[in-house]
């Protein structure tokens, strides 16, 4: 039964209601709710990101883990609890800052990486394109 009830809380009250409630910040230029929102935005990624590699090493193992992942979106997503400011404040902001220098030089490793790694597939397309046009052009010459 979780399934469903997982499935609901988290499209309506964790991902639809907070996009809207974003929207309308944006356009009522309200910084404060611009700060609330960023801050569940990315709460919610993080969980999201956690919950891709967990869910399959937990979700057989742990009973009531569906239950649990139910609530704490609620308290996350949740105006009364502000869960996702407290989560933000108290856990995260505190990582990040610790290990910016950190992410920030693999992320650029890993965008130059790909910039090379497009760079030579690209590369080898257009080779092999060329390849097939004079084949196709011989072929059809004789």
């Amino acid at each position: 039964m979780a399934g469903p009830v997982y499935n609901s809380v988290w499209l309506f009250l964790c991902t639809l209601y907070p996009a809207y409630a974003s929207f309308k910040a944006v356009k009522n230029k309200n910084v404060k709710e611009y700060v609330k929102w960023m801050m569940y935005w990315i709460v919610f990624a993080l969980f999201s990101a956690s919950e891709c590699v967990l869910d399959p090493l937990l979700s057989f193992w742990l009973p009531f883990y569906r239950e649990v992942k139910v609530v704490l979106l609620l308290y996350l997503a949740s105006p009364i609890t502000r869960g996702s400011g407290v989560v933000y404040r108290r856990w995260v902001h505190p990582l990040l800052c610790s290990k910016e220098e950190e992410i920030d030089i693999i992320l650029e490793k890993v965008k130059e990486q790909g910039y090379n790694t497009a760079k030579t597939w690209i590369q080898r397309g257009v080779q092999w394109l060329g390849g097939v046009l004079v084949t196709t052009a011989i072929r059809v010459s004789f």
